[in-house]
């Protein structure tokens, strides 16, 4: 065993240490200075001395007998550890362990710049930048006056370097306090100091995470006022937040801007703007960025082919996604967990789950683990084609191979088992979520609430809805438009309005959704009078109708026989821009025919056929039936 360090006779004599016999009743303050314990009649007990000097604190701190300045901490004043730090700026290392020891927390604003000054001369920013957030988090003080405390100390030390205000900003964005770091950067201009290169990328990139682009523009313009010279990073950083804007034609420009300064832009730059142009659905565009990007020199990287086949399965063209993966690995790139899973994703949207498997294969012989995400792509097109058993034989395979589900596994499960009514095994696996620690989301209960309504077991779904909100879950609307449309399906129009009402309360904005459900409610009640109301408020409101709205309403008169306030919908549909659809057809054809007026019906027929639409059976069943009632009524039948 390491022996411990010994207190040398000087600090002994100077801290009066003597021997003395303690009560074994006592609570022993116990030192040990070697690894075997002294009897007890031996140990020394300290007496703490009532004016520790700084040599005092410096004798000990070099000795590095720690448990002296931890017992004396409490009582140690301000001035005398600044002084001491004072004394240890050229051994910062030292600094850092006593603040440590005296516990950092327990300084004032002043000591602790102090302090913070000291320790910035280490090699390392990490525990000075550690120092400095946690002075911010304390809020103790602002960081304006924390600057000035951080200035003052600089003027004690006679720095000459501003390094200390660079880090302070680079606390703020690690805390992501970009406006504290502005307020910062802004100080120091009018102090006469200029930030580094740095410091800068680090509140560009900073304000570019935040989404606010427009500080960005602000602070590149005030750096090239300050000429601080921009970095391939820094280009790099303005070229993103171009590209978040949507502004990739000035991004492309922008190459050029930062070749005119005689900065290279290399395969991140390049990177960059494909991946804008493939997010935003423009993979051609992307596809003249790559060709660029090889002729000036710059090889493509596995980032690059990832986001071109992404974008490629974004646009429903797998097939050339598969292309691109085997360019890929001609050049000698390994795509990764990530590419495969795009791939995944993309042949089971197009609902090629072989295609999908095959891939899912493929990754596991190159030694990829499928992660979490493949199996919730691979279950979720399961469940669409209602392989449930296959869905579970996903979950099982996870647990075998030591994958654990996340939300979004157990929230396909719930909704693949809600969509096929399932609702008691939906619920085992909500307990099943719980009992793993794994908290439901609003797309769990959303899934639940929808069940429970399909199975007309409202009273449950109502009780469910409550019970989230007092969990502190607060509803969407989504899920409101679920519980609205189960009232309605049942009947329950009271409780469905009652829910609007709550959706206003609770400044949740409803959707043409929300009003279709509750117009195919009154719909149903016969009360369509009250539906062409709920049309006439959704204008209102400012939300656009859409097809189902109109047809809703057609249908509506049509069943009541009222056929000239059916085709005055349809016209009023036509002169907003939306062509009548298969079902506008159904309901007028079926209401003409239920007023015996099968001619109409006839022609109606003829313009829905020029028009593309293929009728169904239902459509011929009733121009029989209303031809058979006109030649009835017309005496001409042989019966």
């Amino acid at each position: 065993m390491k022996p411990r360090k010994v207190l040398n006779c000087q600090i002994l004599k100077h801290y009066n240490w003597k021997p003395i016999i303690i009560p074994p009743t006592h609570t022993l303050f116990s030192l040990r200075f070697t690894s075997t314990n002294p009897p007890l009649s031996t140990i020394p007990q300290t007496q703490t001395p009532t004016n520790p000097t700084q040599h005092h604190l410096l004798t000990t701190i070099h000795s590095s007998q720690w448990h002296f300045i931890e017992h004396l901490a409490p009582k140690l004043p301000s001035s005398l550890i600044s002084s001491t730090l004072l004394s240890l700026q050229q051994t910062p290392q030292s600094a850092l362990q006593f603040i440590n020891h005296i516990q950092f927390d327990r300084l004032d604003i002043k000591t602790r710049c102090l302090a913070i000054a000291v320790v910035s001369r280490l090699p390392s920013p990490r525990d000075t930048l550690y120092l400095l957030k946690e002075t911010i988090s304390s809020g103790m003080a602002s960081v304006s006056e924390i600057f000035g405390e951080l200035g003052c100390a600089r003027d004690c030390l006679s720095a000459k370097s501003s390094i200390l205000f660079d880090f302070l900003i680079m606390a703020c964005c690690q805390l992501r306090r970009a406006d504290d770091g502005l307020e910062c950067f802004y100080i120091m201009k009018e102090k006469g100091f200029v930030p580094k290169i740095e410091t800068c990328n680090n509140m560009l990139n900073l304000f570019l995470k935040l989404s606010r682009t427009e500080i960005a523009w602000v602070l590149y313009a005030e750096m090239f006022r300050l000429r601080i010279k921009s970095s391939l990073c820094t280009f790099n950083i303005m070229i993103n937040v171009l590209c978040k804007e949507g502004k990739l034609k000035k991004a492309k420009e922008f190459i050029g801007f930062m070749e005119s300064l005689g900065v290279k832009p290399n395969v991140v730059t390049y990177n960059t703007i494909i991946h804008a142009y493939c997010s935003r659905g423009r993979v051609e565009g992307a596809r003249l960025i790559l060709n660029a990007m090889r002729g000036k020199g710059v090889e493509p990287d596995a980032y690059t082919y990832g986001s071109l086949i992404c974008g490629l399965c974004k646009e429903g063209r797998p097939e050339e996604a598969s292309n691109m993966l085997v360019k890929m690995k001609e050049i000698g790139l390994v795509p990764n967990a990530v590419t495969y899973n795009t791939l995944i994703d993309g042949y089971c949207s197009k609902d090629n789950l072989e295609m999908a498997f095959t891939y899912r294969d493929e990754m596991v012989k190159q030694g990829i683990t499928p992660t979490v995400s493949t199996y919730n792509l691979l279950m979720h097109a399961l469940f669409l084609e209602s392989k449930m058993v296959e869905a579970d034989d996903m979950m099982k395979e996870m647990g075998e191979k030591g994958i654990k589900p996340d939300a979004i596994t157990y929230n396909i499960l719930i909704n693949g088992y809600c969509r096929g009514g399932n609702a008691k095994k939906a619920f085992s696996i909500h307990d099943e979520m719980m009992s793993n620690g794994i908290q439901p989301t609003r797309v769990t209960y959303t899934s639940l609430i929808y069940v429970l309504s399909k199975r007309n077991r409202m009273k449950e779904a109502d009780d469910l809805f409550e019970k989230i909100q007092i969990k502190g879950l607060l509803p969407d609307l989504v899920m409101f438009n679920a519980l609205i449309d189960g009232h309605c399906a049942n009947g329950n129009m009271d409780r469905a309005f009652a829910l609007l009402r709550e959706m206003d309360r609770k400044k949740v904005i409803p959707d043409e959704v929300t009003y279709n459900t509750l117009m195919k409610g009154r719909c149903r009640e016969g009360k369509v009078e009250e539906a062409r109301e709920l049309l006439d408020e959704m204008k209102r409101r400012g939300i656009r109708p859409d097809h189902i709205s109109f047809n809703t309403l057609i249908s509506g008169y049509s069943k009541r026989g009222d056929m000239k306030d059916a085709f005055r919908v349809r016209d009023e549909m036509l002169s907003i821009g939306f062509n009548p659809t298969l079902l506008t057809y159904n309901a007028l054809i079926q209401g003409l025919c239920n007023n015996q007026e099968g001619n109409l019906a006839e022609e109606l027929l003829r313009e829905m056929i020029s028009k593309g639409f293929s009728p169904d059976d239902r459509i011929y069943f009733s121009l029989i039936n209303g031809i058979e009632k006109v030649d009835v009524f017309l005496g001409n039948s042989d019966a």
